[in-house]
């Protein structure tokens, strides 16, 4: 499996010319102050990168996601493994969130949460879900819908061993999705924990780990102009994957 590296100093720079054939749109503009900010309906950019054709991916497409990200990266872009989660809850309630890819392999892509909180529970409930990644500077947009399951023991408890010694302990400390009264109630846990582990080995906590989406469908998203964007989706079918144009 692809493991993704940790980036502790994260590299905050938007626009860089490594991939992109052509300088980046700016997204945002920032009004002068002589100017009122513009109307939330007049915001927009018109995508002008780059194609995406058929006849230019790769069959597979977690090999085609694989050099996506890689670009991604190649372009510094800030947290690429960013991702939206999306679950449901047993009586259909949707939620998303915010969480990071940490691997990916041809059995599907792999987060790491607490199994205890409103993802982990409704993810119990109802075992699928969606994930979209953003790369706006790139103009790009992946789509992914699967199947999840928790990644084993053993995979789990290596990467929990990778992780800074303060998020091994924030594992413990924050009893994730519950309601506290204030964030002294975790500032005091962590103290505990770090008085408590002092010269030790944190042990991974039993209500902490990993997931994987095995996906059975991925849309790759290019932005063009007039709206009129390229939309690639595969989708499995047994052992094989089919491709197919979708209208933007």
């Amino acid at each position: 499996m692809v493991q993704l590296k940790r980036l502790d100093k994260p590299n905050l720079k938007i626009y860089n010319n490594k991939y992109c054939d052509i300088p980046l749109p700016a997204l945002v503009l920032m009004p002068s102050q002589d100017s009122k900010p513009p109307a939330i309906a007049d915001l927009r950019c018109d995508y002008r990168l780059k194609a995406l054709l058929e006849t230019e991916v790769n069959a597979n497409p977690i090999q085609q996601f694989q050099l996506w990200f890689d670009q991604a990266l190649q372009a510094d872009l800030p947290e690429p493994n960013a991702m939206t989660l999306a679950t449901v809850s047993a009586d259909g309630r949707p939620s998303a969130r915010i969480v990071l890819l940490k691997g990916v392999d041809p059995a599907g892509f792999v987060f790491y949460t607490n199994y205890q909180s409103r993802k982990g529970q409704e993810l119990a409930a109802t075992p699928w879900a969606a994930l979209v990644f953003w790369w706006a500077e790139l103009e790009r947009q992946v789509r992914i819908e699967g199947r999840v399951s928790k990644v084993s023991d053993t995979e789990t408890e290596t990467y929990f061993d990778s992780r800074p010694r303060g998020s091994q302990l924030g594992a413990w400390a924050s009893e994730q999705s519950q309601v506290i009264c204030d964030r002294i109630v975790l500032e005091q846990r962590l103290q505990d924990l770090e008085q408590q582990y002092q010269d030790q080995s944190i042990p991974r906590p039993p209500h902490w780990g990993g997931y994987r989406l095995q996906p059975d469908l991925i849309e790759f998203w290019q932005g063009r102009p007039n709206r009129l964007h390229d939309r690639l989706c595969y989708q499995r079918q047994d052992q094989s994957w089919a491709l197919q144009r979708l209208s933007p």
